[in-house]
């Protein structure tokens, strides 16, 4: 398979970009985004057996399985990272080995555990989210992986995307069934 062909199911809806100027219309639909994630995940793997569950995305990527207890995790980490910004001065979060965390016992598991943990996540995210001022949007966090400072609103944008992108992927695997292994 040719690189190209790799990128593009990798990151089969591009990867995230940041508008010039981040509008009030971007945080409202980009809220929306993350709220539907957990029904959308639902709705997608509801009926799906253990073997579809199984089903990768890509050549040496993740199953659908590990995709969905992916989202509950990062998405763990989601929250806190945006309550230390809130409660913190620009404080420096933590980052995880992602790749790791997929090969943990953990992620051979069914999948209702995460779903759960999808569902009040992103309840507790949303509410969170859409009770943000202009003044909170605006504070930062430092990511000492990327030696960048990120706003609260462009991190909304980031999660929106991360959830599209994994839903993507969910999709994606259910395409093309048992192609990559």
């Amino acid at each position: 398979m040719k690189e190209e062909d790799l990128y593009k199911l990798r990151f089969p809806i591009g990867v995230f970009i940041k508008p010039k100027t981040i509008t009030e219309k971007h945080i409202s639909s980009w809220i929306i985004a993350i709220e539907n994630l957990p029904k959308s995940i639902e709705s997608l793997t509801n009926n799906l057996n253990t073997n579809a569950l199984n089903y990768k995305y890509r050549p040496d990527g993740w199953t659908i399985k590990q995709v969905v207890h992916h989202c509950a995790d990062s998405h763990i980490n989601s929250l806190v990272r945006f309550k230390l910004t809130l409660t913190e001065k620009q404080p420096i979060i933590r980052p995880y080995f992602e790749d790791r965390f997929a090969k943990l016992t953990d992620y051979s598991e069914p999948i209702d555990a995460s779903l759960l943990i999808l569902k009040g996540v992103h309840n507790k995210l949303s509410v969170l989210l859409r009770n943000l001022n202009r003044e909170e949007l605006d504070l930062k966090f430092t990511h000492p992986e990327h030696s960048k400072n990120f706003s609260l609103k462009e991190t909304i944008g980031m999660y929106a995307w991360h959830s599209n992108h994994h839903l993507e992927h969910i999709k994606q695997a259910l395409k093309f069934k048992d192609k990559f292994g």
